[in-house]
C-alpha cells in the first residue's frame, strides 16, 4: 500500500486537525462531528489512535489440508503489524507465559519494545491466561462471531485495569444494551469462568458489547487485486467514532497498516481526510462501507449491523428504484462501471464542469458525478479517492489517492486516463 500521506504532518498536523471538527448534537442522529471552518479538499480532518484493540481471527487457526498456514500479527495493540512466516530469517519474541506446542496459534512480537509494552498492557497475564483457556473452549463458542467477541470483551476488562480512564471513555460512546441480549448471557458466562476483575458483570458485560457493535472500526488487510479484503483486526477510536453515516460521504478514512513507516506507536492509527470542499457548520460523514453497494444491500447492512434506516439524499433517490435499476445505474448495462460513468457524464457535461456534486440533482442519477470523480475504478477495490492533503493555500491539488488500494492518480489525468503511481 502507498504510504505517500501516511504521515499526515506528524503531531502538529493531528493536533491542528482536530481543531477543524467539533461535536455538535444533531436531531435524529446524537453527536456528530460538523465543520468548525471551512474545509478544503484533501484538508487532514482527524487522526486518531485506538484506545483498545482485538484480532479477527479466531483463536484456533486450522491449516488447510496438507500445508502449514501462517497468519500471524504483533501482538502489541498499537502495532498489529504482519509478521514474516518462521522459515524468515527475521526475528520474533514470544510471549513467556503462553503454550507454545501450536506454532500457528502463538503469540508474537515484531520488536524487544513492542513486546516489553503489550506484556504490561494489552497482552497483560490476565489476558494471556484467559486466551489460552478460551483456545480450548469447545462449541458453541467455535462459531466465529462469538470467538471475535470474547476477544474484545477480554480486551474491554483487561482496559479496565490498566487503563481506567480509557475504559471510561469506551462506556461514554454510544451504544445502548438491549434487554433480553442472549448474546451477553452466553458471553458473561464464558468470561465470569476466566476470573476476571471484580467488576465485572453482566450487565458491565451487555453495555460493553452495545458500545463494541456500534464504535468498532475493522482494520483492513493490505489491498491485493488478486483475493478478497478481509478484516486484520478491529479498535475503538474514541474520536472517530462520533463520525455518522453517509451513503455518499463528504470524508473518508485512510489506514497505513504495514505501510513504510517503521514507527509502531501508529500502525493501528487511522486518518480521515475531505473528500471536497466542505462548508462550515456542514456535518462531516464517513460511509460504513463501500459506496458501490445497492440500495437494498445498503439499508439492510445498516439495520441489521448498526440499528438504523438511512434517509440521506442518495438513499431517498434510489429507494425508488428498483434492484435490477439500481445495479444497471452504478454498473452500466453491460456491468461496467466506467461505461456507466461515461454515459452519465456525457449527459450532463456542463453540470460537471462546475465542480459541484449537487449541480446534478435533476437528473435519473444524481450522483453519478460522486463515482465518476470519487470511486476508485482498479479491478476489485471500490475504495474512494480522496485529494492528496494540501501542503499550503497556494497550492493546487495534486491528485487523488485511493483509500482501499493507495494508488494515486494525478489529477489532470483523472479525466483522461488511468495513470497510476
Amino acid at each position: 500500500m502507498s504510504s505517500i500521506a501516511a504521515g499526515g504532518g506528524g503531531a502538529a498536523a493531528a493536533a491542528a486537525a482536530t481543531a477543524l471538527i467539533g461535536v455538535s448534537e444533531i436531531e435524529g442522529k446524537g453527536r456528530a462531528l460538523v465543520a468548525s471552518q471551512p474545509l478544503r479538499a484533501g484538508e487532514l480532518l482527524l487522526r486518531d489512535s485506538p484506545i483498545l484493540v482485538y484480532s479477527a481471527l479466531p483463536f484456533m487457526i486450522p491449516p488447510p489440508p496438507g500445508q502449514y498456514h501462517h497468519i500471524s500479527y504483533c501482538y502489541r495493540a498499537n502495532c498489529f503489524r504482519s509478521l514474516p512466516p518462521p522459515s524468515s530469517s527475521a526475528t520474533l519474541l514470544s510471549c513467556p507465559t503462553c503454550p507454545d506446542n501450536q506454532a500457528q496459534n502463538q503469540v508474537l512480537f515484531c520488536s524487544p519494545r513492542c513486546q516489553t509494552t503489550a506484556l504490561a498492557s494489552s497482552h497483560s497475564p490476565w489476558v494471556c491466561q484467559a486466551l489460552t483457556r478460551l483456545r480450548a473452549c469447545p462449541s458453541p463458542l467455535l462459531q466465529h462471531d462469538r470467538q471475535v467477541q470474547a476477544r474484545y470483551l477480554v480486551a474491554a476488562y483487561n482496559l479496565s485495569v490498566i487503563s481506567p480512564p480509557a475504559f471510561r471513555t469506551l462506556l461514554s460512546l454510544q451504544g445502548e444494551s438491549a434487554a433480553d441480549n442472549h448474546a451477553a448471557i452466553f458471553l458473561h458466562s464464558l468470561i465470569s469462568s476466566l476470573s476476571p476483575p471484580p467488576h465485572s458483570s453482566l450487565e458491565l458485560t451487555a453495555a460493553l458489547l452495545a458500545k463494541d457493535k456500534l464504535n468498532a472500526f475493522g482494520l483492513m488487510e493490505p489491498f491485493a487485486e488478486e483475493r478478497e479484503r478481509s478484516v486484520r483486526a478491529y479498535g475503538i477510536y474514541p474520536r472517530a467514532s462520533f463520525f455518522n453515516h453517509d451513503c455518499l460521504p463528504n470524508a473518508c478514512r485512510f489506514d497505513y497498516v504495514d505501510a513504510d513507516h517503521p514507527d509502531a506507536d501508529h500502525n493501528t492509527d487511522i486518518i480521515v481526510r475531505a473528500i471536497h470542499d466542505v462548508p462550515q457548520g456542514r456535518e462531516i460523514c464517513l460511509s460504513y462501507f463501500p459506496v458501490n453497494l445497492k440500495y437494498s444491500d445498503r439499508q439492510r447492512r445498516l439495520r441489521e449491523d448498526y440499528g438504523f434506516i438511512c434517509e440521506c439524499d442518495r438513499c431517498k433517490v434510489e429507494a425508488n428504484w428498483s434492484d435490477n435499476d439500481d445495479e444497471e445505474e452504478i454498473m452500466g448495462s453491460n456491468g461496467d462501471l466506467n461505461e456507466a460513468m461515461d454515459e452519465d457524464f456525457d449527459e450532463n457535461t456542463d453540470d460537471y464542469d462546475s465542480g459541484d456534486p449537487a449541480a446534478t440533482e435533476d437528473s435519473d442519477f444524481p450522483h453519478a458525478y460522486f463515482f465518476l470523480t470519487y470511486m476508485c475504478n482498479r479491478n476489485n477495490c471500490w475504495g474512494t479517492l480522496a485529494p492528496l492533503p494540501p501542503s499550503s493555500g497556494a497550492t493546487p491539488i495534486s491528485g487523488m489517492e485511493c483509500n482501499v488500494c493507495g494508488n494515486v492518480k494525478h489529477f489532470d489525468e483523472l479525466m483522461g486516463g488511468d495513470v497510476l503511481v
